[in-house]
């Protein structure tokens, strides 16, 4: 089962359900399937493993067809955290959506889960639809609420992955602390290297 995110729901049945698929999570999704799907042949169950740690009902089986398609729409949500600043975010937002997205909609996937809003065209899409749709409309409100890009790609020259920004302390460059650590000690060598001995 295909869920996206955006649940406000009031009910205590339905809070972890909504703490898995809140908007921020599925940003972080998005992210860490952009960066699985980034792989020269991305491995279906590891592609898997990705959807089952970000809160996808189990079991999911993916084809190779399925993350051929998954891995064209990871590389167009590339460029949502390739953006600049959110006026540059919201176009390429606006692209994907107007292109690749269906009207908005809300089901609850026949009663097996919270109403929830939906832009893939049916509750059944493939796949790539399923991620390109859902991905857009969680970096969509991203944009919104706090009127900046939703993520970027890592500034280390090892690393090209992508990240959301968007939460506690202060704005991030990379993607992970062992990234950041890595680019201060090479940083570091090189300023040695270039003093004058003495």
């Amino acid at each position: 089962m295909r869920y996206s995110a955006l649940v406000s729901p009031s009910n205590d049945d339905v809070g972890d359900w909504s703490t898995r698929h809140s908007v921020l999570a599925m940003a972080r999704r998005t992210a860490a399937l952009v960066n699985a799907l980034a792989a020269d042949r991305p491995d279906p169950d590891q592609v898997a493993e990705v959807l089952l740690a970000h809160g996808e009902e189990g079991p999911v089986d993916l084809t190779p067809q399925d993350v051929a398609q998954m891995r064209e729409a990871a590389g167009r949500l590339r460029e949502v955290f390739a953006a600049e600043d959110a006026g540059e975010a919201a176009a390429v937002l606006n692209r994907l959506l107007g292109e690749h997205t269906g009207p908005l909609r809300l089901t609850s996937h026949g009663g097996a889960a919270p109403w929830h809003p939906h832009l893939d065209r049916d509750d059944d899409a493939p796949w790539g639809e399923w991620l390109l749709a859902s991905s857009c409309l969680a970096l969509t409100v991203l944009v919104w609420d706090r009127q900046l890009p939703p993520g970027r790609i890592c500034a280390s020259a090892a690393c090209r992955n992508v990240f959301v920004t968007q939460g506690p302390g202060p704005e991030r460059r990379y993607c992970s602390r062992r990234c950041a650590t890595r680019e201060r000690v090479a940083a570091h060598r090189r300023a040695r290297d270039t003093q004058p001995p003495g």
